[in-house]
């Protein structure tokens, strides 16, 4: 049997608020638990979590399953339009490449002197050094990767609650890696093998939260600047790797109610999938199901001046992995809920 041109993986609800993992191809889709062809093993998998701990048994599994399914249609079937599309997968690990394109962070450093910008230069001048600086990171220097808490994770559909406490919440659209088996301290040469699939992520952060003023000589505040509830919109599907050919070949696109913003290949990347998995992989132990989200391009709202406000609608999409969406709504604060607003500095006592 000839192997599928195309499907994905997700996570999806029905009306009774039973939660399942599927086998998406078009508009169908195929609860793991009742398609034909499957093992128990892999039917039984409560969660894509579960599934992608079996990954290596069950992708041929699922690969013959699409094929009979392409062949002829299954009383297996659901729309998909009458279900809840989840996150397809809750990770144990999320971890982030930061500043991980070219153009992204020579943006950055060009528009603000907090992320590395001469006050004394012009902004062309700044731009060529920057450039400089990335031209050398490129071929002498390593990723820059950090851990962002699992429960920022937002189903692909879902309204997006913009913080009350910050000011600069800022969209960041990116190609996402699914892990397939364990690794740790795997070489680049051998990194592709450890990819189960590719989805999208858009890391969103809270910038005004992010630089400690207070105590500068500490860096970034992850956990201020990028661990709030809902920021990190995921999904709609997991395609597997199987059906991407170059990850490094893909274009990313995310749109601001309606005005596209972020419009770039991964090709920009400094650091390609590879190496991310080479370097993480070298400091930490990944896990099946863990993600990897791998940069933003240029385009983000420092850039243009232009943050995350409620009645803003968020739109995400990379090629061949579908697209996501997100309504911006206020959040919606308890009466005993604690804030913190922005770091200021410090005024050294007398």
């Amino acid at each position: 049997m000839s192997n599928p041109d195309h499907y994905a993986i997700g996570t999806f609800t029905a009306a009774d608020n039973t939660s399942f993992p599927a086998l998406v191809m078009g508009k169908c889709v195929y609860p793991l638990a009742t398609l034909p062809g499957l093992s128990e093993a892999v039917k039984q998998c409560p969660t894509t979590l579960a599934l992608f701990e079996h990954w290596e048994s069950a992708l041929p599994q699922l690969n013959a399953a699409a094929a009979a399914l392409e062949a002829g249609p299954s009383e297996a079937a659901l729309d998909g339009s009458g279900l809840r599309t989840e996150a397809p997968v809750m990770p144990r690990q999320l971890v982030c490449a930061g500043a991980n394109y070219y153009k992204h962070v020579v943006e950055l450093i060009v528009d603000s002197i907090e992320t590395g910008g001469d006050p004394n230069q012009s902004p062309e001048e700044r731009r060529k050094s920057a450039e400089i600086i990335m031209d050398h990171r490129r071929e002498h220097g390593q990723p820059f990767c950090f851990v962002k808490p699992v429960s920022t994770i937002l189903a692909p559909f879902d309204d997006f609650s913009v913080p009350a406490d910050s000011t600069t919440p800022d969209w960041e659209l990116e190609l996402a890696v699914v892990i397939g088996k364990s690794a740790h301290r795997v070489s680049r040469d051998r990194a592709m093998d450890y990819v189960a699939g590719y989805t999208i992520a858009n890391d969103i952060s809270s910038r005004d939260h992010l630089l400690r003023k207070d105590i500068p000589g500490m860096g970034m505040d992850w956990v201020a600047g990028k661990g709030k509830p809902g920021y990190c919109p995921l999904g709609p599907v997991i395609v597997p790797a199987q059906f991407v050919a170059n990850p490094q070949d893909l274009w990313i696109e995310f749109k601001l109610n309606g005005e596209v913003m972020q419009s770039e290949s991964t090709a920009d990347m400094i650091f390609d999938v590879a190496q991310l998995i080479e370097f993480i992989s070298a400091h930490m132990k990944l896990f099946p199901g863990d993600i990897i989200s791998t940069g933003s391009p240029s385009g983000n709202g420092t850039h243009y001046n232009r943050f995350l406000t409620p009645g803003d609608v968020m739109e995400g999409a990379i090629t061949g992995l579908g697209s996501q969406r997100n309504n911006c709504v206020a959040e919606q604060l308890a009466e005993d809920a604690v804030m913190h607003r922005p770091f200021t500095p410090l005024t050294p006592p007398n």
